[in-house]
Protein backbone atom coordinates (compact mmCIF):
# COMPACT_ATOMS: atom_id res chain seq x y z
CA UNK A 1 0.00 0.00 0.00
CA UNK A 2 1.00 3.15 -1.31
CA UNK A 3 -0.07 6.84 0.16
CA UNK A 4 0.43 10.23 -0.89
CA UNK A 5 -0.04 13.58 0.57
CA UNK A 6 -2.80 15.90 -0.32
CA UNK A 7 -0.26 18.71 -0.24
CA UNK A 8 2.01 16.71 -2.99
CA UNK A 9 -0.09 14.15 -5.10
CA UNK A 10 3.33 13.39 -6.31
CA UNK A 11 4.39 11.62 -2.89
CA UNK A 12 4.95 8.13 -2.16
CA UNK A 13 5.14 6.54 1.39
CA UNK A 14 4.56 3.06 2.15
CA UNK A 15 1.83 2.45 4.61
CA UNK A 16 4.15 1.94 7.79
CA UNK A 17 5.53 5.14 7.65
CA UNK A 18 2.42 6.81 7.42
CA UNK A 19 1.66 4.79 10.22
CA UNK A 20 4.76 5.99 12.29
CA UNK A 21 4.76 9.36 11.10
CA UNK A 22 1.01 10.87 10.72
CA UNK A 23 1.74 13.82 9.05
CA UNK A 24 4.04 14.22 6.21
CA UNK A 25 6.41 16.90 6.03
CA UNK A 26 4.41 19.22 4.50
CA UNK A 27 1.32 19.51 6.55
CA UNK A 28 -1.28 17.66 4.22
CA UNK A 29 -2.55 14.37 5.37
CA UNK A 30 -2.29 10.56 3.88
CA UNK A 31 -4.95 9.07 1.61
CA UNK A 32 -4.02 5.62 -0.60
CA UNK A 33 -2.76 6.21 -4.10
CA UNK A 34 -4.90 3.37 -5.01
CA UNK A 35 -8.93 2.97 -3.66
CA UNK A 36 -9.87 -0.40 -4.87
CA UNK A 37 -13.46 -1.06 -5.51
CA UNK A 38 -14.32 -4.17 -4.23
CA UNK A 39 -15.67 -6.96 -6.39
CA UNK A 40 -19.14 -7.84 -7.37
CA UNK A 41 -18.65 -11.15 -5.30
CA UNK A 42 -18.04 -9.34 -1.95
CA UNK A 43 -21.19 -7.49 -2.40
CA UNK A 44 -23.16 -10.44 -2.91
CA UNK A 45 -21.61 -12.44 -0.08
CA UNK A 46 -21.74 -9.50 1.82
CA UNK A 47 -24.79 -10.61 3.69
CA UNK A 48 -23.35 -13.74 4.62
CA UNK A 49 -20.10 -12.36 6.53
CA UNK A 50 -19.33 -10.85 10.53
CA UNK A 51 -18.11 -8.07 11.16
CA UNK A 52 -14.40 -9.31 11.86
CA UNK A 53 -14.56 -11.15 7.91
CA UNK A 54 -15.43 -7.64 6.09
CA UNK A 55 -13.15 -5.91 8.02
CA UNK A 56 -10.97 -8.09 7.10
CA UNK A 57 -11.83 -8.21 3.27
CA UNK A 58 -11.65 -4.54 3.15
CA UNK A 59 -8.58 -4.28 5.43
CA UNK A 60 -6.78 -6.69 2.90
CA UNK A 61 -7.68 -4.80 -0.19
CA UNK A 62 -6.43 -1.86 0.90
CA UNK A 63 -3.11 -2.58 3.20
CA UNK A 64 -2.61 -5.44 0.15
CA UNK A 65 1.18 -6.70 1.37
CA UNK A 66 1.90 -4.59 4.50
CA UNK A 67 0.42 -6.90 6.58
CA UNK A 68 0.58 -10.26 6.42
CA UNK A 69 -2.79 -12.02 5.60
CA UNK A 70 -3.01 -14.14 8.66
CA UNK A 71 -1.68 -11.61 11.19
CA UNK A 72 -4.14 -9.02 9.66
CA UNK A 73 -6.93 -11.40 10.67
CA UNK A 74 -5.67 -11.77 14.10
CA UNK A 75 -5.57 -7.87 14.49
CA UNK A 76 -8.34 -7.68 13.96
CA UNK A 77 -9.97 -10.58 15.59
CA UNK A 78 -8.57 -9.07 18.52
CA UNK A 79 -9.04 -5.33 18.13
CA UNK A 80 -12.52 -5.75 17.10
CA UNK A 81 -14.30 -8.00 19.35
CA UNK A 82 -17.29 -6.00 20.34
CA UNK A 83 -20.72 -5.53 18.12
CA UNK A 84 -22.02 -2.66 16.22
CA UNK A 85 -25.86 -3.14 15.16
CA UNK A 86 -27.80 -1.85 13.52
CA UNK A 87 -31.47 -1.09 15.63
CA UNK A 88 -34.83 -0.33 14.05
CA UNK A 89 -37.00 2.01 15.78
CA UNK A 90 -39.31 2.59 12.94
CA UNK A 91 -39.90 1.10 9.40
CA UNK A 92 -37.29 3.45 7.47
CA UNK A 93 -35.29 5.17 10.63
CA UNK A 94 -32.18 2.75 12.30
CA UNK A 95 -29.98 3.35 14.49
CA UNK A 96 -26.03 2.41 14.41
CA UNK A 97 -25.43 1.57 17.99
CA UNK A 98 -21.12 1.89 17.58
CA UNK A 99 -20.50 2.43 21.85
CA UNK A 100 -20.44 -1.32 22.38
CA UNK A 101 -15.94 -1.02 22.59
CA UNK A 102 -14.33 -0.59 25.90
CA UNK A 103 -14.38 3.13 25.55
CA UNK A 104 -18.09 2.98 24.73
CA UNK A 105 -17.75 5.11 21.60
CA UNK A 106 -17.35 4.42 17.91
CA UNK A 107 -13.49 5.62 18.03
CA UNK A 108 -12.55 2.59 19.74
CA UNK A 109 -12.26 1.10 16.46
CA UNK A 110 -10.19 3.66 15.16
CA UNK A 111 -7.73 3.45 18.04
CA UNK A 112 -7.74 -0.32 18.87
CA UNK A 113 -6.92 -1.36 15.11
CA UNK A 114 -4.19 1.47 14.96
CA UNK A 115 -2.75 0.29 18.66
CA UNK A 116 -2.70 -3.43 17.35
CA UNK A 117 -0.82 -2.44 14.15
CA UNK A 118 1.25 -0.33 15.62
CA UNK A 119 2.40 -2.99 17.98
CA UNK A 120 2.34 -5.80 15.47
CA UNK A 121 4.87 -3.64 13.60
CA UNK A 122 6.97 -2.76 17.10
CA UNK A 123 7.75 -6.57 17.67
CA UNK A 124 8.90 -6.77 14.07
CA UNK A 125 11.69 -4.21 14.18
CA UNK A 126 11.91 -3.52 18.39
CA UNK A 127 13.82 0.17 18.55
CA UNK A 128 13.14 3.18 19.77
CA UNK A 129 10.12 3.46 21.94
CA UNK A 130 6.95 5.43 20.63
CA UNK A 131 5.54 8.50 21.94
CA UNK A 132 1.84 9.05 21.15
CA UNK A 133 0.36 12.28 20.84
CA UNK A 134 -3.39 12.96 20.95
CA UNK A 135 -5.51 16.14 21.04
CA UNK A 136 -9.44 15.20 22.35
CA UNK A 137 -12.27 17.04 22.42
CA UNK A 138 -14.20 14.16 24.05
CA UNK A 139 -14.04 10.51 23.26
CA UNK A 140 -10.93 10.30 20.88
CA UNK A 141 -8.59 10.28 24.40
CA UNK A 142 -10.57 7.28 26.61
CA UNK A 143 -10.90 5.44 23.11
CA UNK A 144 -7.18 5.70 22.82
CA UNK A 145 -6.19 5.34 26.15
CA UNK A 146 -8.35 2.14 26.53
CA UNK A 147 -6.30 0.83 23.47
CA UNK A 148 -3.01 1.53 23.76
CA UNK A 149 -3.24 0.67 27.84
CA UNK A 150 -0.07 -1.48 28.68
CA UNK A 151 1.24 -1.97 24.82
CA UNK A 152 4.86 -2.47 25.12
CA UNK A 153 7.36 0.59 23.56
CA UNK A 154 4.29 2.70 24.02
CA UNK A 155 4.07 5.84 25.78
CA UNK A 156 0.70 8.26 25.26
CA UNK A 157 0.30 12.06 25.65
CA UNK A 158 -3.18 13.25 25.37
CA UNK A 159 -4.47 16.59 25.74
CA UNK A 160 -8.06 17.99 26.48
CA UNK A 161 -9.77 21.05 27.10
CA UNK A 162 -10.03 22.03 30.58
CA UNK A 163 -13.84 22.28 31.51
CA UNK A 164 -14.83 20.93 27.89
CA UNK A 165 -15.42 16.86 28.50
CA UNK A 166 -17.90 15.29 30.30
CA UNK A 167 -16.58 14.01 33.67
CA UNK A 168 -16.58 10.01 32.66
CA UNK A 169 -14.95 11.22 29.20
CA UNK A 170 -11.97 13.17 31.86
CA UNK A 171 -11.99 9.89 34.08
CA UNK A 172 -11.20 7.39 31.28
CA UNK A 173 -7.85 9.55 30.09
CA UNK A 174 -6.49 10.46 33.93
CA UNK A 175 -7.44 7.12 36.12
CA UNK A 176 -4.81 4.87 34.03
CA UNK A 177 -1.71 5.65 34.69
CA UNK A 178 1.34 2.98 33.39
CA UNK A 179 2.07 4.39 29.90
CA UNK A 180 -0.88 6.76 29.84
CA UNK A 181 -0.03 10.39 30.86
CA UNK A 182 -3.27 13.24 30.52
CA UNK A 183 -2.58 17.02 30.26
CA UNK A 184 -5.51 19.43 31.25
CA UNK A 185 -5.09 22.21 28.87
CA UNK A 186 -6.40 25.38 29.61
CA UNK A 187 -7.84 25.87 25.94
CA UNK A 188 -9.57 24.39 23.36
CA UNK A 189 -9.71 21.30 21.62
CA UNK A 190 -8.40 23.40 18.56
CA UNK A 191 -5.39 24.89 20.84
CA UNK A 192 -5.08 21.16 21.70
CA UNK A 193 -5.07 20.43 17.98
CA UNK A 194 -2.44 23.10 17.31
CA UNK A 195 0.07 21.94 20.01
CA UNK A 196 -0.22 18.86 18.64
CA UNK A 197 0.50 19.50 15.14
CA UNK A 198 3.20 22.50 16.26
CA UNK A 199 4.88 19.37 18.61
CA UNK A 200 4.67 16.96 14.91
CA UNK A 201 6.94 19.94 12.81
CA UNK A 202 9.04 20.45 16.02
CA UNK A 203 12.81 19.20 14.84
CA UNK A 204 14.29 19.02 18.21
CA UNK A 205 11.42 16.71 19.55
CA UNK A 206 11.43 15.01 16.15
CA UNK A 207 14.99 14.62 16.94
CA UNK A 208 14.94 13.62 20.57
CA UNK A 209 11.57 11.24 20.40
CA UNK A 210 9.69 8.90 17.79
CA UNK A 211 6.59 10.97 17.26
CA UNK A 212 2.91 9.76 16.13
CA UNK A 213 -0.20 10.41 16.25
CA UNK A 214 -3.42 8.77 17.42
CA UNK A 215 -6.24 11.01 15.74
CA UNK A 216 -7.69 10.56 13.08
CA UNK A 217 -5.39 12.53 10.86
CA UNK A 218 -3.85 8.60 11.12
CA UNK A 219 -4.60 7.19 8.27
CA UNK A 220 -4.59 3.90 10.19
CA UNK A 221 -7.37 5.44 12.22
CA UNK A 222 -9.74 6.54 9.70
CA UNK A 223 -9.57 3.05 7.64
CA UNK A 224 -10.96 0.54 10.31
CA UNK A 225 -13.90 3.28 10.27
CA UNK A 226 -15.26 2.28 7.04
CA UNK A 227 -15.67 -1.00 8.12
CA UNK A 228 -19.03 -0.45 10.21
CA UNK A 229 -20.75 1.22 7.12
CA UNK A 230 -20.22 -1.51 5.21
CA UNK A 231 -21.48 -3.63 8.21
CA UNK A 232 -24.61 -1.57 8.81
CA UNK A 233 -25.34 -1.84 5.16
CA UNK A 234 -24.86 -6.05 5.38
CA UNK A 235 -27.50 -5.95 8.24
CA UNK A 236 -29.54 -3.96 6.16
CA UNK A 237 -29.43 -6.19 3.33
CA UNK A 238 -30.46 -8.98 5.76
CA UNK A 239 -33.33 -6.85 6.13
CA UNK A 240 -34.22 -6.43 2.30
CA UNK A 241 -32.84 -3.29 2.28
CA UNK A 242 -30.47 -1.69 -0.57
CA UNK A 243 -31.13 1.84 -0.51
CA UNK A 244 -29.00 3.95 2.83
CA UNK A 245 -28.98 7.46 3.92
CA UNK A 246 -25.89 7.64 6.73
CA UNK A 247 -26.26 10.81 8.93
CA UNK A 248 -23.67 11.08 10.58
CA UNK A 249 -22.39 13.23 13.47
CA UNK A 250 -19.54 15.27 12.65
CA UNK A 251 -17.02 17.47 13.80
CA UNK A 252 -13.53 16.77 12.76
CA UNK A 253 -15.02 14.85 9.84
CA UNK A 254 -13.14 11.48 10.40
CA UNK A 255 -16.30 9.37 10.52
CA UNK A 256 -17.39 11.03 7.73
CA UNK A 257 -14.30 10.49 5.77
CA UNK A 258 -14.38 7.30 6.29
CA UNK A 259 -17.76 6.50 5.08
CA UNK A 260 -16.83 8.41 1.83
CA UNK A 261 -13.82 5.87 1.70
CA UNK A 262 -15.96 2.47 1.78
CA UNK A 263 -18.28 4.61 -0.58
CA UNK A 264 -15.23 5.16 -3.13
CA UNK A 265 -14.78 1.28 -2.66
CA UNK A 266 -18.17 -0.04 -3.86
CA UNK A 267 -20.84 0.73 -0.74
CA UNK A 268 -24.08 1.87 -2.54
CA UNK A 269 -25.02 5.36 -0.77
CA UNK A 270 -27.80 7.51 -1.60
CA UNK A 271 -26.81 10.42 0.69
CA UNK A 272 -24.53 11.13 3.16
CA UNK A 273 -25.58 14.06 5.94
CA UNK A 274 -23.43 15.62 7.38
CA UNK A 275 -24.54 16.72 10.65
CA UNK A 276 -22.86 19.54 13.03
CA UNK A 277 -23.69 21.52 16.04
CA UNK A 278 -22.78 25.76 15.59
CA UNK A 279 -20.21 24.77 14.51
CA UNK A 280 -20.77 24.62 11.16
CA UNK A 281 -17.97 25.17 8.94
CA UNK A 282 -19.03 22.51 6.38
CA UNK A 283 -22.23 22.38 6.32
CA UNK A 284 -22.09 26.19 5.24
CA UNK A 285 -19.22 25.17 2.72
CA UNK A 286 -21.86 22.64 1.69
CA UNK A 287 -24.53 25.57 1.17
CA UNK A 288 -22.43 28.60 -0.32
CA UNK A 289 -18.95 26.97 -1.70
CA UNK A 290 -17.46 28.77 0.59
CA UNK A 291 -14.72 26.96 2.62
CA UNK A 292 -14.18 29.20 5.96
CA UNK A 293 -12.64 28.07 9.26
CA UNK A 294 -13.74 29.78 12.07
CA UNK A 295 -13.12 29.79 16.08
CA UNK A 296 -14.70 26.64 17.60
CA UNK A 297 -17.72 27.45 19.97
CA UNK A 298 -18.85 24.86 23.45
CA UNK A 299 -22.32 23.29 22.59
CA UNK A 300 -23.42 19.98 24.47
CA UNK A 301 -22.33 17.95 21.87
CA UNK A 302 -19.18 18.76 22.97
CA UNK A 303 -16.86 15.85 21.18
CA UNK A 304 -18.22 17.66 17.61
CA UNK A 305 -16.75 21.22 19.04
CA UNK A 306 -14.28 21.72 16.12
CA UNK A 307 -14.19 24.76 14.05
CA UNK A 308 -11.46 24.17 11.40
CA UNK A 309 -11.87 20.13 11.05
CA UNK A 310 -8.53 18.59 9.84
CA UNK A 311 -10.27 15.83 8.44
CA UNK A 312 -12.12 18.05 5.62
CA UNK A 313 -8.93 18.34 3.96
CA UNK A 314 -9.29 14.56 2.64
CA UNK A 315 -12.57 14.61 1.92
CA UNK A 316 -11.74 17.77 -0.65
CA UNK A 317 -9.48 15.53 -2.02
CA UNK A 318 -10.87 12.22 -2.77
CA UNK A 319 -13.55 14.96 -4.95
CA UNK A 320 -10.70 17.30 -6.17
CA UNK A 321 -11.68 15.52 -10.07
CA UNK A 322 -15.29 16.56 -9.48
CA UNK A 323 -16.20 19.01 -6.42
CA UNK A 324 -19.52 19.03 -7.76
CA UNK A 325 -20.04 14.97 -6.41
CA UNK A 326 -19.10 15.97 -3.42
CA UNK A 327 -22.29 18.51 -2.50
CA UNK A 328 -24.57 15.78 -4.58
CA UNK A 329 -23.34 12.74 -2.09
CA UNK A 330 -22.99 15.35 0.97
CA UNK A 331 -25.87 17.32 2.32
CA UNK A 332 -24.78 19.52 5.29
CA UNK A 333 -27.24 20.26 8.57
CA UNK A 334 -26.46 22.09 11.52
CA UNK A 335 -28.50 22.46 14.99
CA UNK A 336 -28.73 24.48 18.13
CA UNK A 337 -28.77 23.48 21.44
CA UNK A 338 -31.95 23.92 21.82
CA UNK A 339 -32.55 21.37 18.66
CA UNK A 340 -30.26 19.12 19.74
CA UNK A 341 -32.16 18.89 23.28
CA UNK A 342 -35.52 18.63 21.61
CA UNK A 343 -34.33 15.84 19.48
CA UNK A 344 -33.09 14.18 22.61
CA UNK A 345 -36.50 14.52 23.79
CA UNK A 346 -38.52 13.99 20.61
CA UNK A 347 -36.61 10.50 20.09
CA UNK A 348 -37.63 9.15 23.94
CA UNK A 349 -40.93 10.46 23.57
CA UNK A 350 -41.48 8.57 20.22
CA UNK A 351 -39.26 5.56 20.50
CA UNK A 352 -38.45 5.17 24.28
CA UNK A 353 -34.30 5.19 23.19
CA UNK A 354 -31.97 7.39 24.83
CA UNK A 355 -29.29 9.07 22.47
CA UNK A 356 -26.48 11.34 23.70
CA UNK A 357 -26.25 14.81 22.05
CA UNK A 358 -24.05 14.13 19.23
CA UNK A 359 -26.32 10.95 18.18
CA UNK A 360 -29.11 13.24 18.60
CA UNK A 361 -28.05 15.65 15.98
CA UNK A 362 -27.43 13.13 13.27
CA UNK A 363 -31.15 11.60 13.95
CA UNK A 364 -32.23 15.66 13.78
CA UNK A 365 -30.59 15.32 10.40
CA UNK A 366 -32.23 12.49 8.99
CA UNK A 367 -35.44 13.75 10.24
CA UNK A 368 -34.81 16.85 8.22
CA UNK A 369 -33.74 15.51 4.96
CA UNK A 370 -37.15 13.00 4.95
CA UNK A 371 -38.92 15.83 4.95
CA UNK A 372 -37.06 17.57 2.56
CA UNK A 373 -37.67 14.13 0.53
CA UNK A 374 -41.10 12.56 1.00
CA UNK A 375 -41.00 10.60 -1.96
CA UNK A 376 -37.36 8.77 -1.21
CA UNK A 377 -38.15 4.95 0.53
CA UNK A 378 -34.24 4.77 1.50
CA UNK A 379 -33.76 3.43 4.72
CA UNK A 380 -32.10 5.73 6.96
CA UNK A 381 -29.10 4.92 9.26
CA UNK A 382 -28.14 7.43 12.00
CA UNK A 383 -24.63 6.74 13.91
CA UNK A 384 -24.92 6.50 17.48
CA UNK A 385 -21.27 7.58 18.43
CA UNK A 386 -21.40 7.59 21.94
CA UNK A 387 -23.08 5.90 24.96
CA UNK A 388 -25.85 8.71 26.87
CA UNK A 389 -23.91 7.66 30.22
CA UNK A 390 -21.16 9.96 29.26
CA UNK A 391 -23.23 12.99 29.18
CA UNK A 392 -25.18 12.52 32.59
CA UNK A 393 -25.77 16.64 32.67
CA UNK A 394 -27.68 16.86 29.33
CA UNK A 395 -31.11 14.84 29.66
CA UNK A 396 -33.99 15.60 31.46
CA UNK A 397 -34.45 13.20 34.80
CA UNK A 398 -37.22 10.79 33.21
CA UNK A 399 -34.97 10.31 30.08
CA UNK A 400 -31.15 9.99 32.64
CA UNK A 401 -33.14 7.57 35.08
CA UNK A 402 -33.49 4.98 31.66
CA UNK A 403 -29.89 4.83 30.86
CA UNK A 404 -28.10 2.09 32.07
CA UNK A 405 -24.46 2.89 32.97
CA UNK A 406 -22.31 -0.03 32.11
CA UNK A 407 -20.45 -1.23 34.80
CA UNK A 408 -16.89 -0.21 33.84
CA UNK A 409 -17.66 3.01 33.34
CA UNK A 410 -19.33 3.23 36.81
CA UNK A 411 -16.18 1.89 38.62
CA UNK A 412 -14.17 4.84 36.84
CA UNK A 413 -15.85 7.45 39.46
CA UNK A 414 -13.74 5.64 42.70
CA UNK A 415 -10.57 5.82 40.68
CA UNK A 416 -7.67 8.19 41.38
CA UNK A 417 -7.54 10.84 38.84
CA UNK A 418 -3.99 12.00 37.35
CA UNK A 419 -3.38 15.14 34.96
CA UNK A 420 -0.88 17.84 34.46
CA UNK A 421 -2.57 21.25 34.17
CA UNK A 422 -1.08 23.25 31.28
CA UNK A 423 -1.67 26.19 29.42
CA UNK A 424 -2.75 26.63 25.96
CA UNK A 425 1.03 27.46 24.83
CA UNK A 426 3.36 25.15 22.57
CA UNK A 427 6.80 26.31 24.54
CA UNK A 428 5.05 25.25 28.02
CA UNK A 429 3.84 21.56 26.37
CA UNK A 430 7.79 21.06 24.58
CA UNK A 431 8.99 21.96 28.31
CA UNK A 432 6.68 18.92 29.32
CA UNK A 433 7.63 16.65 26.82
CA UNK A 434 11.03 17.33 27.24
CA UNK A 435 11.17 17.30 30.62
CA UNK A 436 9.14 14.24 30.72
CA UNK A 437 11.91 12.17 29.07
Amino acid sequence: MLLYSTNDHALRVPFREALFNSLPADRGLYLPVDIPRLPADFWERLPSLSLPQLAYELAHALLRDAVPAEALRRLIDEAIDFPAPVVALDADTYVLELFHGPSLAFKDFGARFMSRLMGYFLRQEGGQPLDVLVATSGDTGGAVALGFLGVPGVRVTILYPRGKVSPIQRRQLTTNGHNIRALEVDGTFDDCQALVKQAFGDAELNERFRLTSANSINIARLIPQAFYYVNAYAQLRRQGRSEVVFAVPSGNFGNLGAGLLAWRMGLPVRQFLAATNANDTVPAFLRTGHYQPKPSVATLSNAMDVGNPSNWARIADLFRHDPAALTDLVTGYSFSDDDTRAAIRQVFDQYGYVVCPHTAIAWRAWQQWQQEHPQESAAGVFLATAHPCKFPDVFPADVAARIEVPSAAAALAGQKEQQTPIAADFEAFKRYLLGEA
